[in-house]
């Protein structure tokens, strides 16, 4: 009988089940979007019952791939997207409101107000959960869905509200019992987590007015969340034992296991995350301290700059300006681009993320000359990924005085060979890319299946082939052009 472990992806744009199989390889994978609800203001939602019955499918699509028999599949993964947050009745098992997504910046004027009336309250949020007081994370959004949908404010009343992230929702919908739980790598990015104990910060919750008793029971990463028979797929329940948040996840299947390994996610938004083991840093530049995992009881750090707008700016040429029909389009238009042309685009769609955080920042195309046309203009939305993720890797050397001579890669960008090339231009550092893009579903299937006791070793890391793109630029013309990114930005700001 073959062992079989089944990793859920659930990311911004859709949801992803792949089967590994005992070696590490991907035995068969299988994608389904979902729709992205957003509205005239530009707030963005997700469907929660929409994601849960792609979950399921997926999940019965693959293992029909497949062809994997009853009792194969030994245990059951998961990675997902971060920030987002939704609210629900735990009696009646049903969403109160749409999730809303960590892209969304309503929960804006919730942060602005919590500064007014005590002005020390961003201090005490960053002291606490390493992060700074922004709509970006889960807790500000917590705090509208109370304030704003009378739905919330009545479960919450009665005592059945559930809230929490998008981990603690598939669990709770998929596992016998509906438990509520989540595990450190996404409770410390709702902001409610002190970072230091790993456990919910009552002074947290009461600033943002978050009750204690509707948030999950934060598990180790590596835990048996439950059991599942994949809505009746499975004729035994199976092990839930393995949840990470899409960037640790990534971390993890990336083997970025040491003190000063770095990756960059390269999804719809970015994560560029260094692993710092068990030391906590404090950053002085903008960046934001994050728990990798807790695995068995062991916690591990990271230190970490989240870009709001990389893979997006890709989709918003398409589905916005129209100016492509695919995302393979772009490296061709790079190519026939005026290499001389000087155009920046600045993607603050809703404001900018790391290393910068303002929220009030607009979107910015500037540099524009008679040469500028389509393939100049593509070109310089491109550009914008490597320049922001530079941004951050500068940040993070001067945060922790560690070189950043290697950057692992993953994610739909890196298969833009151009970009990735740009990225080791413009970071001065050697990119690596595995030949595996769905690296935070390989991560969910490492640890569920160590969990499990399908490997012990992190087969699918070591069964990876890899391509290296080095630096290879003047360091003058790299200056000029970072030179002109900043001034950019700055306009942006």
């Amino acid at each position: 009988m073959r062992p079989f472990v089944l990793a859920i992806d659930q990311s911004t744009q859709g949801t992803k089940a792949l089967l590994f199989d005992g070696e590490g390889r991907v035995a068969g994978k299988v994608s389904r979007p979902h729709e992205q609800h957003v509205d005239e203001r530009g707030w963005v939602e997700h469907d929660p019952e929409e994601i849960m019955t792609n979950v399921l499918a997926c999940a019965r699509d693959v293992c029909k791939r497949v062809g994997a028999r009853s009792g194969e599949v030994r245990a059951v993964g998961i990675s997902n997207q971060r920030e987002t947050c939704l609210a629900w009745d735990r009696v009646r098992r049903e969403p109160l409101h749409r999730a809303i997504v960590w892209q969304c910046g309503r929960a804006r004027e919730v942060c602005e107000r919590l500064v007014v009336r005590d002005p020390d309250a961003g201090r005490r949020v960053r002291e606490l959960s390493g992060m700074a007081l922004s709509p970006y994370f889960s807790a500000a959004k917590m705090s509208w869905l109370l304030e704003e949908v009378p739905a919330v404010r009545a479960a919450a009343k009665v005592g059945t509200l559930a809230l929490g992230t998008m981990d603690s929702w598939l669990v709770f919908k998929l596992c016998e019992g509906n438990p509520h739980v989540t595990e450190p790598s996404n409770a410390c990015r709702t902001q409610l987590l002190d970072i230091r104990t790993g456990t919910w910060s009552d002074e947290l919750c009461e600033l943002f007015g978050v009750p204690r008793d509707a948030l999950a029971k934060v598990m180790p990463s590596d835990s048996v969340f439950g059991r599942t028979t994949m809505g009746g797929l499975f004729p035994e329940p199976v092990p839930v034992c393995g949840v990470l948040g899409d960037s640790q996840a990534a971390l993890a299947a990336q083997g970025c296991l040491a003190p000063g390994d770095v990756k960059a996610t390269y999804g719809t938004g970015s994560s560029v995350m260094m692993q710092t083991g068990e030391r906590l840093y404090e950053s002085a530049n903008g960046l934001v301290s994050s728990i990798a995992w807790d695995f068995s009881g062991q916690r591990s750090y990271v230190l970490e700059g989240n870009l709001n707008y990389t893979g997006a700016v890709i989709s918003w040429l398409r589905d916005g300006m129209r100016l492509i029909e695919s995302p393979a389009e772009v490296e061709g238009l790079i190519a026939e681009a005026n290499p001389e042309d000087r155009a920046y685009f600045v993607p603050a769609f809703t404001g900018l993320g790391a290393p910068w955080w303002a929220p009030e920042a607009t979107g910015l195309l500037t540099g524009v000359t008679r040469t500028t046309g389509r393939a100049e203009m593509v070109k310089a939305c491109a550009e914008c990924i490597p320049y922001q993720v530079a941004d951050v890797l500068d940040a993070l050397r001067a945060d922790t005085g560690l070189a950043v001579r290697e950057l692992s890669a993953d994610g739909g960008v890196t298969a833009n060979r151009y970009l990735m090339q740009f990225q080791a231009d413009m970071a001065d550092a050697d990119v690596v890319m595995s030949d595996l893009q769905e690296l935070s579903a390989a991560g969910a299937a490492f640890v569920a299946g160590r969990a499990a006791g399908v490997w012990s070793e992190n087969v699918i890391y070591e069964g990876l082939n890899r391509t290296v793109f080095s630096p290879a630029i003047d360091p003058e013309v790299r200056e000029g052009k970072r030179t002109g990114w900043r001034s950019a930005i700055r306009r942006a700001m």
